[in-house]
């Protein structure tokens, strides 16, 4: 297809807005003021932009606004219902301040269904949607190493003056913020970000329950992982959070809220009518992370998983 965007994107001629300034979207938004992009904020608690404002970016009043001012409009939100409301629902919607060929990039962790509906909306105004969750956790957003699942059209996610840095020039968007994977069709990207949910809870289940196991056993639970992390045990759930679990430290990257939500978009797909996936896994970690909220700590990072465990076992 030929696709919208056939001159190279770059700080001085593409205008990006942010709508989602939480932990991750703020490391991410930042990254793009750093290269240079004249960057549009909206804020639903506007006291959060101001970091964002010190570094250069304008505060807009609505989502429709960033919209109006934006080629290319990131969301990073909370719940696929944030969202709903934020791209598509209210009267100050992005989808009502779209210009002609602009994209709409959401790396929420949501719902296939939502993003197959905010593509043909999208499609409706001669705009484009891309579906494209991460995974990184914090520190991946800060230095620019997340993995983005990207879904939506070919020519769009795989336009080499869009998303990716072609070899004349720098600075494109999804370079600055990690490795950009294309999946396929819109909600693909979603579909992804389920699966490796999936993953990354049974990771963190595994590490939780072995780092319990060895303090349990009289091991010095540093060494038991300095000894594991090479070999078959070792994973990327090991090197980002790891050290924090021993630490004690659950500063949140994603919160474990969270993670109950994406689980739960797996284990309970039945509900939107598509196909039953048996996931029995993914239902106990789902459990285990509702745990987590039911004790208080949703707003932890998922790495509090390991409290839940050593809470059964007493301590």
């Amino acid at each position: 297809m030929n696709t919208p965007y056939p001159t190279p994107i770059s700080p001085a001629q593409t205008r990006v807005g942010w709508i989602g300034i939480g932990v991750m979207g703020s490391a991410m938004a930042t990254r793009l003021l750093s290269a240079g992009y004249a960057l549009t904020v909206y804020a639903r608690t506007p006291s959060k932009s101001l970091p964002l404002q010190t570094l250069g970016a304008r505060l807009a009043g609505s989502p429709a606004d960033v919209a109006r001012t934006s080629d290319v409009i990131f969301t990073m939100l909370g719940h696929p219902s944030d969202v709903r409301q934020i791209v598509m629902e209210s009267p100050a919607s992005v989808l009502s301040g779209l210009n002609p060929n602009s994209v709409v990039v959401d790396h929420t962790s949501s719902h296939p269904a939502l993003a197959k509906q905010i593509f043909a909306a999208a499609r409706e105004k001669d705009c484009w949607a891309v579906d494209a969750p991460v995974s990184g956790g914090d520190i991946g957003a800060r230095d620019g190493k997340l993995a983005i699942l990207a879904g939506g059209d070919d020519g769009v996610v795989e336009c080499d003056t869009l998303f990716s840095i072609p070899k004349s020039s720098a600075g494109a968007l999804f370079d600055l913020m990690g490795r950009a994977t294309y999946l396929g069709g819109a909600g693909s990207g979603q579909s992804c970000k389920i699966a490796n949910q999936i993953t990354v809870g049974a990771n963190l289940l595994g590490l939780s329950e072995g780092l319990v196991f060895a303090e349990r056993a009289g091991l010095d639970v540093g060494r038991f992982m300095e000894a594991v992390r090479g070999g078959a045990a070792g994973s990327m759930v090991m090197e980002l959070f790891g050290e924090r679990m021993i630490g004690r430290d659950f500063k949140p990257g994603g919160f474990a809220e969270y993670m109950v939500k994406d689980l739960g978009m797996g284990v309970d797909v039945v509900e939107e009518g598509e196909e039953v996936v048996a996931l029995p896994g993914a239902a106990l970690c789902k459990q285990l992370f509702s745990g987590m909220v039911a004790n208080g700590d949703g707003k932890l990072g998922t790495q509090g998983l390991v409290t839940v465990i050593e809470r059964m076992n007493g301590k």
